[in-house]
């Protein structure tokens, strides 16, 4: 009887140090999301690596996302440069929900700021340049046309590296111009540097190269 009573209580013990260890945990968990900053949107980070024999979406994968200030540091600080990516891959960091392909449905109908850059400039500016353009789409730096940005793409290409943000409407032009001109200034490029603005559709039937400019800033 008095071993039976010793196991029963043994077993109390037990259960009640489970439940304070499920009680601090949860405690912990609930600390840890009150102690993080949110974001105004949940945002997706996807890799590209081009695997010729491979169909293109095959290629695509999806990393992670995330929705708050220290989530996102967390993860720029352990994923790969984007000037150490070999030729051929791309980083893309869009809303969660949206895909980065022209077929999306909240894409096909917009366009992208480009910004072609040399080979020289992959040691000197890529990186620098990636991160002002990821801080400007979780900063929501656009003001009140932050809503018509869908996410931005980095490309890692032998004959030049490309940086675009990619927006929901090419003919909302007082959006699409507005960010192109917050854009520019949060690089830091120089106002004889001239940027453009192709819409998705042009680019999708023609090279980039040969894609005409909508607006320019």
């Amino acid at each position: 009887m008095a071993a039976a009573e010793a196991l029963s209580n043994k077993e109390l013990s037990r259960e009640k140090l489970d439940n304070e260890k499920r009680r601090k945990k949860k405690e912990c968990a609930i600390l840890e999301k009150v102690s993080k900053h949110p974001l105004q949107s949940r945002w997706a980070l996807w890799f590209f690596k081009n695997v010729k024999s491979q169909p293109w979406q095959c290629n695509l994968r999806l990393v992670t996302t995330f929705n708050t200030v220290e989530d996102f540091w967390s993860l720029y600080t352990h994923i790969q440069l984007a000037s150490k990516l070999s030729s051929g891959c791309d980083y893309s960091l869009f809303k969660d929900g949206i895909e980065p392909m022209w077929e999306d449905s909240r894409n096909k109908r917009g366009g992208r700021w480009l910004i072609t850059l040399s080979k020289q400039q992959r040691h000197n500016d890529l990186d620098a340049l990636w991160l002002e353009t990821l801080l400007c789409l979780v900063g929501e730096a656009f003001d009140e046309y932050s809503e018509e940005v869908c996410g931005a793409v980095i490309n890692i290409r032998a004959k030049g590296d490309k940086i675009a943000i990619w927006t929901r409407e090419t003919e909302n032009r007082e959006a699409v111009t507005h960010i192109g001109r917050v854009y520019k200034d949060r690089l830091g490029l120089s106002s004889k540097v001239v940027i453009g603005y192709q819409a998705h559709a042009d680019t999708a039937t023609k090279s980039s190269s040969l894609s005409k400019n909508k607006f320019v800033v």
